[in-house]
């Protein structure tokens, strides 16, 4: 009788946590820029045909990838180059939008130094660097990648064991504030002066919510404009839920971020424009080729 009960019990367990994950849409986010983007998601849980978005902050892109590998994820905030080198895996979780449009810049005193650290080998600030440097073949420093991370160079700069580097938000914005003999020597966000900025961020989606995608766009684009027009709400937000620490985020760094919520139609060209330069640098980061047509799908 007891183990007929304890099936019963487990029965009953299994059934409710499936009823509960099928009433969950689960958002997961990239700790670092991008998760500023959906500070109102964390705080309001949107419901969706009856489903509420949860969101979860994860560490690393790996991990996102990961989760998006088993299925553990409806819908990621991840950097376009691991969405697309996923996609191109056969991980098939399409773009639905781009909400950051480039944190990255090249920080120091003047521009003639001879060494230029910067950090991730072969992802999107290196890629991105060097791409910029063929374009201003007048200054052509040696390129340091002893650094692991943008808060590994920063600390090196406030020792003075970095004269000039590549950094990304919010440890521009960090650096700056603490000393003022520093500035920004070029914005490696923008291909031509007048451009938005590079889509360097990807959301990502099950194609199971494809008839909810509108409704997901105007959420998605409804947090981003809360972000940008209430910097100090969103890092309250971000502080107490501690995907930040208390003082690293300000109202320029989140400026510099370039918030801006594109659908992935209206944003296929700059994807596209991006990935060529990937594929031209670093063609093994996004599989060796460009995705087919199927990544980016126009909303009916």
């Amino acid at each position: 009788m007891k183990i007929h009960l304890c099936i019963l019990l487990c029965f009953l367990c299994a059934c409710n946590n499936t009823q509960k994950n099928s009433n969950t849409l689960r958002l997961k986010l990239l700790r670092g820029p991008s998760s500023i983007a959906f500070a109102q998601l964390m705080e309001s849980q949107p419901v969706i045909d009856g489903m509420v978005l949860q969101t979860e902050v994860v560490d690393s892109p790996e991990l996102i990838q990961a989760q998006l590998i088993k299925g553990e994820a409806d819908i990621a905030v991840l950097p376009m180059i691991s969405a697309v080198n996923l996609y191109n895996k056969g991980v098939t979780y399409p773009l639905l939008g781009c909400p950051l449009w480039g944190t990255l810049y090249l920080v120091g005193r003047d521009s003639s130094a001879t060494m230029l650290h910067l950090f991730g080998s072969g992802t999107s600030p290196d890629i991105l660097t060097r791409y910029y440097l063929d374009k201003h073949k007048s200054w052509q420093p040696k390129l340091n990648y002893t650094f692991g991370s943008a808060r590994d160079i920063m600390m090196g700069i406030q020792t003075g064991t970095v004269e000039t580097a590549v950094l990304s938000e919010p440890f521009v914005s960090m650096a700056l504030a603490k000393d003022s003999t520093l500035k920004i020597l070029a914005d490696l966000n923008r291909p031509l002066p007048d451009s938005p900025g590079f889509a360097q961020t990807a959301v990502v989606f099950s194609p199971k919510l494809a008839k909810f995608r509108k409704e997901i766009d105007k959420l998605l684009a409804a947090s981003c404009k809360f972000a940008v027009d209430n910097p100090e709400q969103a890092i309250r937000i971000m502080e107490e839920r501690k995907v930040f620490g208390k003082g690293m985020l300000s109202k320029s760094s989140i400026q510099r971020c370039r918030i801006n919520y594109v659908p992935a139609c209206e944003a296929k060209e700059a994807v596209s424009s991006l990935l060529k330069i990937i594929l031209q640098y670093e063609p093994k980061a996004i599989g060796g080729h460009l995705p087919d047509s199927t990544f980016v799908v126009c909303a009916d």
